[in-house]
């Protein structure tokens, strides 16, 4: 309790505050010691050593990112700071079973961290390497001491990852080839138990038929913990049940059945104790509407009182727009024709032109890429009545051109370069059309015959030297409120740290305040709490409030400048030095006027503290034990 004598470090006035839920309430924010020490009106100015005046301004606890895959980030940057500037304060690491618990795990040819991260985070192996060179630990709990002792930008809540378990028990290439035997299985089991009881906050596996190895012989075969049959996922899970922590999972996509068994496993009524679960993601797909339909039905179903699970969907607050580089996408794995394409190198070059010269591959790519769009039949019916099974809609008029060697067709579709080619193939004149243009096209478009042959042509005209955009998922903004609101989901799945050219979702906090905005003071409370302590709650570790006492994460928003902000229009490619590699960003700049993580100013006006980076500003989050009632 403060004191008329009490000190602030900091003292905010007069500000609107946002917390747990309640209704939002206008006071002051005495901050000392990394702590909130007081809330209340008039709070005494003249005892604080900086007075930040928070009128028409909103304050909220710092928010979490429960899906991210910074594990590698940390190793070079550990400020990630394209986080922290949109009032990020506590990211969720080790997720869809890929993480460093167990170091670099590299032993003769192989080299796990490269081989599962490359094309499932589509992460350029060059960039991968330079992280993973860094790493000087073995065991996990070598791994909890490492994130305890680095300069920290947010807080960190890390998982431990399945991929990683497997190989560190069965070696890499029986993890991909094979079954546990009892005594590996147990082995993992035990692992697995010491590393949640150390801290740990949880479990991740995943089963989403876009995740590949990237080494050669085994570009064909998924990650480790894609080759985990039912019985080994429900031991390891009845750990993570016994111990009291998060499972963290995707679904196996294409299987309904698969789907509802695997995650049945939340079920207190058939395993004893509800198993707290969350899972990526519920979309609204483009291309097959039921998706978010069976979401949100499936998180009915299994925390209905006669499941009784506990099971959270993530849900994304944006249109879920993805970048290609040329040929390579991360759409592309469920797709073999384009898998292929996927399985080169990004710096092989050479190896793709061999593909996408090679006759037996055009006829196949020419067959996948026309599938459904001419002549009748199931695959016709599957498309007009959107409930194809793949996530690219593979509609040139939604492909559209960020980055391009023809500058000239930058911002345009491929659809409307399509009919640029086609016209000079009849012989029209444009008359915006320059003469290297119309070069390019009659060397090397005159001969294309349809839209399969132009997407050939220009993957291997521009190939990784152009990137191109499509919007697969979470179109209609009105549903992605619906599911964004729903009680039943949460909100996640932002893959901060991962597809650094092919996404840019470090934002999306931010975006699912406006969107709850747009409702008023009570659907702002609401998300907020979701963003917070619900967040926290679910990998239960403390935070996400901004009580007396509390630790000082917290934000200042500018709800006026949220109202006018806008998402999309803030995608931005820069260059990261600290990777020396490109990537996609957001920026918000006067949406946010202060970020404090653990009491320390991380981010105020438009710039980054110094020391961010440099010194500690967040902690590693370990859960909390749970409180026993007493009777």
């Amino acid at each position: 309790m403060h004191t008329a004598k009490t000190k602030f470090e900091t003292l905010i006035k007069c500000v609107k505050i946002f917390n747990n839920g309640e209704q939002p309430i206008v006071e002051d924010i005495g901050i000392s010691g990394g702590r909130i020490v007081a809330r209340g009106k008039d709070l005494e100015a003249s005892t604080a050593d900086q007075i930040i005046d928070g009128s028409g301004l909103w304050a909220l606890p710092g928010m979490f990112d429960i899906h991210t895959h910074y594990d590698l980030e940390l190793e070079v940057a550990p400020a990630l700071s394209e986080s922290v500037r949109h009032g990020t304060t506590s990211v969720v690491i080790a997720n869809c079973s890929l993480g460093l618990a167990f170091g670099a795990q590299r032993k003769g040819e192989t080299d796990p961290i490269v081989d599962c991260y490359a094309r499932v985070e589509n992460i350029p192996k060059a960039v991968l390497r330079a992280c993973a060179d860094k790493v000087t630990w073995t065991d996990p709990d070598a791994y909890l001491k490492h994130l305890s002792q680095i300069n920290l930008g947010p807080n960190v809540v890390t998982l431990m990852p399945h991929s990683m378990l497997r190989i560190e028990v069965m070696g890499f290439e029986d993890s991909i080839s094979r079954d546990p035997t009892t005594a590996e299985l147990t082995s993992m089991a035990d692992t697995l138990r010491a590393g949640l009881k150390s801290g740990y906050a949880g479990f991740s596996t995943d089963a989403l038929p876009f995740h590949y190895l990237a080494n050669q012989p085994n570009c064909d075969k998924t990650i480790p913990t894609q080759f985990a049959k039912y019985q080994e996922l429900k031991e390891l899970t009845q750990v993570v049940r016994e111990e009291g922590k998060t499972w963290q999972a995707t679904p196996p996509k294409d299987s309904v059945l698969g789907t509802l068994k695997t995650f049945f496993l939340t079920s207190g009524r058939f395993h004893g104790r509800a198993l707290r679960t969350t899972v990526v993601a519920a979309l609204d797909i483009a291309n097959n509407g039921s998706i978010a339909t069976l979401a949100r039905t499936l998180a009915k179903l299994l925390n209905s009182n006669w499941v009784n699970g506990d099971f959270h969907m993530q849900a994304l607050g944006a249109p879920f727009k993805t970048w290609s580089d040329g040929p390579i996408t991360p759409l592309a794995e469920e797709i073999p024709a384009l898998r292929r394409l996927n399985e080169t190198d990004l710096e092989d070059q050479g190896e793709r032109m061999r593909l996408l010269n090679d006759p037996e591959y055009i006829a196949e790519f020419k067959e996948m890429w026309m599938k459904g769009k001419q002549g009748w039949g199931r695959a016709r019916l599957q498309r007009i009545l959107k409930r194809e099974e793949y996530a690219l809609t593979r509609d040139l008029a939604e492909m559209h051109i960020d980055v391009c060697p023809q500058a000239s067709w930058s911002g345009l579709s491929f659809h409307t370069i399509l009919k640029r080619v086609e016209a000079v193939q009849g012989g029209q004149i444009l008359d915006d059309m320059e003469n290297a243009e119309r070069q390019l096209i009659t060397d090397d478009f005159l001969w294309v015959e349809d839209e399969a042959d132009f997407v050939l042509q220009m993957f291997r005209t521009f190939d990784t030297d152009m990137s191109w955009s499509t919007v697969t998922a979470n179109r209609n903004p009105d549903v992605v409120r619906e599911l964004l609101m729903d009680p039943l989901l949460i909100p996640g799945f932002n893959d901060s740290g991962a597809h650094i050219t092919n996404m840019a979702f470090y934002d999306v906090n931010l975006r699912s305040l406006k969107i709850a905005q747009q409702g008023g003071d009570g659907d702002v409370s609401y998300i907020v709490k979701r963003l917070t302590k619900d967040a926290a709650d679910l990998f239960r570790v403390d935070g996400g409030t901004i009580y007396e006492n509390d630790v000082a994460d917290l934000v200042l928003i500018d709800p006026v400048a949220l109202s006018n902000y806008d998402g999309e229009a803030q995608i931005q490619r820069i260059f990261r030095q600290d990777y020396q590699h490109d990537q996609l960003v957001n920026r918000s700049e006067g949406v946010v006027p202060l970020v404090m993580i653990g009491g320390k100013v991380a981010w105020r006006g438009d710039e980054l503290s110094a020391a961010l980076g440099e010194e500690p500003f967040g902690r590693l989050l370990k859960p909390v034990p749970p409180v026993e009632n007493v009777g």
